[in-house]
């Protein structure tokens, strides 16, 4: 008989748990919820969240404040691993990117699943790449980039910030699907890539586009394709790397919200069609598009696909590049 009681009480009180996560999500939420972001203030993906925060916190599907708060550190590691211990109550998130994609091949070890242990809940920006070279270059498309890297191997050099950045590692699958063995050399900073495209000490740079869109505007800098499946809205002349002589060719910088792993289905939800609504809004879309950010949502499982196959793809960059685990 007592095993019978036994049983019955555990059914009774996994009932009980249940009717109360469901009741937590249903009156999800009632306190300001924090989105963690693994970068410093003032960079392109701290205004991108903040912007979305705001516009979150507007949207009748919350009325709450959504606030940001910066844990920036190698790889994101810091962010990633406190949001991956919260509460999955909904009120800690995570601003999830490509580089997460990066550090579960990058790094040893990682304190954290990168995919198990969270629950994706929409894309949120997708950051352009752009392949240039100086203003006074002879080289207009990627074709003459090709042709001048493979006549001139030992004299042709690929600027990008540190390796293993996302700028360094597109470079990388630039290499190996034009087949040039032109080097590719980092740098400590964007800054530092200007510098060194400009005094002509590099033949051609990959860079985010958002810090170097005001030099292309201005034409000190000339932008030969952008990275992305497709033509970035602020450059629309500017092909991309595979519509202009690299055929399937795609590398982008990307954002995504993500929950800790458990998070009720219903409260995924919830924060979802507050992201689409936010991302969705033309005073967001704008104000991201000056920054060199398409803002673009997607379904949980859409952000789930996207990181499980960047973490594929930059996997085999880095192992053909032979980059060091850290």
């Amino acid at each position: 008989m007592k095993p019978l009681v036994t049983m019955a009480r555990a059914l009774c009180m996994l009932a009980l748990a249940t009717a109360a996560i469901a009741a937590s999500a249903q009156a999800f939420p009632t306190r300001p919820i924090k989105i963690i972001v693994p970068f410093g203030a003032g960079g392109v993906a701290d205004i991108t969240a903040r912007v979305l925060a705001q516009k979150m916190s507007e949207t009748p599907t919350l009325g709450q404040q959504v606030i940001v708060e910066n844990r920036p550190s190698a790889g994101g590691i810091v962010a990633s691993d406190a949001v991956a211990k919260a509460d999955p109550d909904g009120y800690t998130l995570l601003l999830v990117s490509n580089g997460n994609a990066v550090s579960a091949t990058l790094f040893k070890s990682l304190p954290y699943d990168t995919v198990n242990d969270f629950a994706p809940v929409s894309t949120a920006g997708f950051f352009d790449l752009v392949l240039l070279v100086n203003s006074d270059s002879k080289i207009g498309t990627v074709a003459e980039l090709v042709a001048a890297a493979k006549a001139n191997p030992t004299r042709f050099n690929i600027a990008t910030i540190n390796v293993g950045s996302t700028q360094n590692l597109s470079a990388e699958l630039f290499r190996s699907m034009a087949g040039v063995e032109a080097p590719v050399v980092p740098f400590k900073g964007t800054p530092a890539v200007v510098t060194a495209l400009r005094g002509n000490e590099v033949q051609a740079a990959f860079e985010i586009l958002a810090p170097v869109m005001s030099q292309i505007k201005a034409g000190t800098l000339k932008a030969i394709a952008v990275t992305s499946n497709r033509r970035f809205p602020g450059l629309p002349n500017v092909p991309t790397v595979s519509e202009a002589g690299v055929p399937g060719y795609q590398a982008s910088s990307w954002n995504g919200i993500s929950a800790p792993a458990k998070t009720p289905r219903a409260i995924i939800d919830r924060l979802n069609r507050a992201i689409n609504a936010a991302v969705a809004s033309p005073d967001v879309k704008q104000r991201l598009q000056e920054l060199g950010v398409e803002a673009r949502g997607s379904t949980p499982e859409g952000l789930k696909e996207l990181l499980v196959a960047e973490i594929a793809k930059w996997r085999a960059v880095i192992e053909r590049a032979r980059i060091p685990k850290q």
